[in-house]
């Protein structure tokens, strides 16, 4: 047995070696960079000049921001860009889910039926686009519901019905899905060919491995782009005009602009809640793209290192102690 070392003593937090004692802290000296300072100072009095030139600069007209800020018209219309937003990203995001699996299907005419898709949407610009979805009473007057040349079962007026909002979502929601589809298809292929070949293994489908092994696990790659094409699409909104719908946050302050002629302050106004929303949507994937990274990365939290760290020093033996 090893001799008692007398009086036992606090235990150092600093790293210690088996029977050589304690080791001396490492007094880690920081790298210093004035170069970091520097630019800090330089971006900071830029910003400053740059505020005091807007808040003294008679044109931005800041009593008009002020007064049309929170004014019952531009809260419809943020009301009218989220429901945009949100309508026509629910039709990309499922046609989009329908135009991958099409496109990685083994059937032929499904791949080559996505693929003409895609080429259409994402080869036009959308504007163009919505001005065809704004004609679309001009170029289908009616549509008959039925079987062809046979008997229709249901007329629909186009000319009729005033759509102008349902016209602006589908030209969105059909743009969009073409992008969709992409970031979808890009999500399924990160997924490892042994998944899928397990779950063949298994007696799935070719539908239920895409449904219950592939897209689970491709959501990782597939919420980032998509987020991002989300807050696009809030400011794609603002191009809706070309329908023509004009409920919309940006058509409200042109609307209000062309009333009262100061169009920089009702464009600061409409600039202010394109950012809030953004803002808000930008906080909401963060979290989201958080929840579904769980366990694809070795690093731990700061909860998880705690942990750790007390199980190892249960685990530790006692200084001092046992033989030798």
């Amino acid at each position: 047995m090893a001799p008692s070392t007398g009086p036992s003593e606090p235990v150092s937090c600093a790293p210690t070696t088996s029977d050589h004692g304690d080791v001396e802290p490492i007094k880690a000296v920081p790298l210093r960079h004035p170069g970091q300072w520097i630019a800090a100072a330089v971006v900071l009095i830029l910003v400053a000049l740059f505020i005091y030139g807007a808040a003294t600069n008679g044109a931005y007209r800041w009593s008009t921001y002020a007064k049309y800020l929170f004014d019952t018209r531009i809260l419809e219309g943020v009301g009218y860009t989220l429901a945009l937003t949100v309508l026509a990203m629910a039709i990309a995001i499922v046609l989009g889910v329908l135009l991958a699996i099409m496109r990685l299907s083994p059937n032929p005419v499904l791949r080559y039926t996505a693929w003409v898709y895609l080429w259409i949407f994402r080869g036009t610009p959308v504007y163009v686009q919505l001005v065809f979805w704004g004609l679309f009473p001009s170029i289908y007057k009616r549509i008959d519901l039925g079987i062809p040349f046979v008997h229709q079962f249901a007329h629909f007026d186009i000319q009729a019905l005033n759509a102008a909002f349902l016209f602006a979502v589908i030209g969105l929601g059909l743009n969009e899905a073409a992008y969709m589809a992409e970031i979808v298809r890009a999500g399924v292929s990160s997924v490892g060919e042994g998944q899928s070949e397990a779950s063949v293994a298994l007696g799935m489908s070719w539908t239920q491995t895409m449904r219950r092994t592939v897209l689970p696990q491709a959501m990782r790659v597939i919420i980032p782009p998509t987020g991002n094409e989300l807050i696009s699409m809030l400011k794609t909104t603002s191009l809706v005009a070309a329908v023509p719908f004009s409920l919309e946050l940006y058509g409200r302050a042109r609307d209000i602009s062309g009333v009262n002629f100061q169009p920089i302050p009702l464009l600061m106004v409409a600039s202010t809640w394109y950012l809030v929303v953004t803002s808000v949507l930008m906080v909401g994937q963060y979290y989201l793209e958080r929840y579904y990274a769980k366990g694809s990365s070795r690093m731990l939290t700061g909860r998880q290192l705690r942990a750790l760290a007390e199980a190892q020093s249960k685990g530790a033996p006692q200084a001092g102690g046992g033989p030798a």
